[in-house]
């Protein structure tokens, strides 16, 4: 096995790893969770230049992997903690995981969310039975308080990540991924805390040692790349990834990954944006922005998967609807279809209908028109349109707006990004 490429130094784990805890732990949650396939995509193998398959985590029930270590972490409890039961800090999917596998086996499940959750994570992760408590304005103060409640209600605090026992429930992911294609040579890892990655990765190497292991966080939040790899990257955003935004890394996850990663990538907002939107398209699944990471990393180094055959996990399909939407439409966008064109006008009779009827020569459907009269440098007669309109593809688009200009118009195209 070629020695991991990352400019680390390795350390020795506090907390071991095994294949064996990811085999014992398959055991235990076998038949309580959705074993997801393993499928090929011949297009999107003909797109990235390498053979992908994709494990379709985000048809789990409750459309995350993270059932998988929550479950786990619950079935290792004694009676007695059982009885009194468990609580974690969660806005996202550790929340509905646990709350429904807690439900399931009658454990009790608190989830402390931050007041700022938005209410429809609020009631789903309610509506598989957890009791929800907001406290706090961050995720920081949200876990604070869950610690705080840990001592004085005698619970077990079940950490999202940073927990071999979870790690482990995270790692049957890899241990089916190569049951189902034996002869993967690339795995494909999202890292937030870790916790999939570090289990992921512990099965993986076990199976077959020579495997390459790429980890992928989004460039808004570098916290791992910044420990392993040294760095003092900024970390904070708005990431359509919130699933794996996170400041701080976990101190047994990172140990863990210190010895397995082969790489460490980051990626932008818009790759993101564009692999949620493809395999939407392609595949016809719906990931959450973290769930396309992993297919982001490929497209945006081909070179390092060329010719390889590539696991890709999509982690989760957790994503707001009106997100979704405007992704979409900032794909289309982005690949020329839609546009918003800013024209100078004479502010006089006929003006508009002189410019539609370049729109209708060009087979160029108008969706939006808005004037602006004030906010403008055009003189007191002259004005502003914005038209927003849809193309066939970027060449159509870009023919209207040589057209417009021959006509004498000054013509803008205005950017997503």
């Amino acid at each position: 096995m070629d020695k991991p490429v990352l400019d680390i130094a390795s350390g020795a784990h506090d907390a071991p790893l095994s294949a064996a805890d990811v085999r014992a732990a398959a055991g235990r949650i076998s038949g309580s969770v959705v074993r997801t396939t393993t499928d090929h995509s011949k297009t999107l193998s003909a797109i990235t230049g390498a053979e992908i398959w994709l494990k379709f985590e985000n048809l789990q029930f409750t459309a995350a992997y993270k059932e998988r270590g929550a479950l786990n972490a619950l079935l290792l409890l004694d009676e007695a903690r059982k009885a009194r039961g468990v609580i974690a800090a969660s806005a996202g999917n550790h929340a509905q995981g646990l709350s429904y596998h807690g439900t399931r086996l009658g454990v009790p499940v608190t989830i402390v969310m931050p007041k700022t959750t938005p209410l429809v994570k609020v009631m789903q992760t309610e509506s598989v039975g957890g009791k929800v408590v907001l406290e706090g304005e961050s995720f920081d103060e949200a876990y604070a308080h869950a610690r705080k409640l840990e001592t004085e209600l005698g619970l077990t605090f079940i950490h999202p990540f940073d927990d071999p026992h979870v790690a482990a429930g995270q790692g049957t992911v890899a241990l089916e991924m190569l049951e189902d294609v034996p002869d993967l040579d690339t795995l494909v890892l999202p890292i937030g805390g870790g916790g999939l990655a570090a289990g992921m990765g512990a099965m993986a190497r076990a199976i077959n040692p020579d495997i390459r292991l790429i980890g992928v966080e989004a460039q808004l939040y570098p916290s791992m790349y910044n420990l392993l790899k040294g760095t003092n990257l900024p970390i904070g955003g708005d990431t359509l990834a919130e699933g794996i935004a996170v400041f701080a890394p976990g101190l047994f996850t990172s140990k863990v990954l210190r010895d397995q990663l082969d790489d460490l990538l980051l990626v932008s907002e818009a790759s993101i944006e564009s692999a949620l939107a493809l395999l939407l398209q392609i595949e016809k699944t719906l990931v959450e922005g973290a769930g396309a990471c992993g297919l982001a990393a490929v497209m945006g180094n081909r070179e390092l998967f060329a010719g390889r055959k590539v696991g890709v996990v999509l982690s989760g399909g957790n994503i707001d609807t009106r997100l979704l939407a405007n992704v979409l439409l900032r794909d289309l966008a982005r690949a020329g279809r839609l546009a918003r064109l800013r024209i100078g006008l004479q502010d006089r009779a006929g003006a508009l209908f002189k410019v539609a009827k370049v729109f209708h020569e060009h087979n160029v459907n108008i969706i939006e028109v808005f004037h602006q009269r004030i906010f403008t440098h055009l003189p007191a007669k002259g004005l502003v349109t914005e038209i927003e309109c849809e193309a066939r593809d970027k060449e159509q688009l870009d023919a209207l707006v040589a057209a417009l200009r021959r006509e004498g118009y000054e013509v803008k195209q205005v950017e997503t990004e």
